[in-house]
């Protein structure tokens, strides 16, 4: 896959995503695929950006857009109040999405699972809410995991929330 062709315009500012997911370009691209694809868009239609930074860069970048200084494992910035179902135009930008490296390793040692897998699980939250999906609702939540259930299988990975409900991090604390 080329450049021109990818879905993710990654951006890595910390190293360590470099040296642990060397592969994190790709892995993006499946990420948001899947996602998109889950929510019944056309994947060709569209592109995301993403930053994978430091736990510092992310806690001033939560501090600054949702007033809580501490880091956070992902973020996410839409470019549209409400994503539509079809793109206006051919790679249309769905917005932006940050990823901390260290929350994102704590977390994913925390729930005894790769790293890998919980980057593509992050990455696949952030896409559905730049679609517009959130989960501050029962309802609305159940369905959002749900569809990110769904996208992680079609990818090979297991259903993250079984192992939170053990008490284990959930997204966007």
């Amino acid at each position: 896959m080329t450049n021109q062709e990818r879905l993710v315009d990654l951006l890595s500012e910390d190293p360590d995503w470099a040296v642990a997911v060397p592969d994190l370009a790709d892995l993006a691209d499946n990420a948001v695929c899947a996602a998109l694809e889950g929510a019944g868009r056309r994947p060709e239609d569209w592109q995301v950006a993403l930053m994978a930074c430091s736990n510092a860069r992310i806690a001033a970048l939560n501090a600054s857009f949702r007033g809580k200084s501490d880091p956070t494992d992902v973020l996410s910035w839409p470019a549209f109040e409400t994503a539509p179902d079809v793109a206006p135009a051919p790679r249309t930008h769905l917005g932006d999405i940050a990823l901390a490296f260290g929350v994102c390793r704590k977390d994913a040692d925390a729930l005894g699972i790769a790293l890998k897998d919980h980057a593509t699980h992050l990455i696949v939250h952030g896409c559905l809410h730049l679609l517009g999906f959130d989960h501050f609702e029962p309802e609305e939540a159940a369905k959002m995991e749900g569809m990110e259930v769904r996208a992680l299988e079609t990818l090979g990975i297991q259903d993250p929330y079984r192992r939170r409900d053990a008490g284990g991090p959930r997204p966007d604390r």
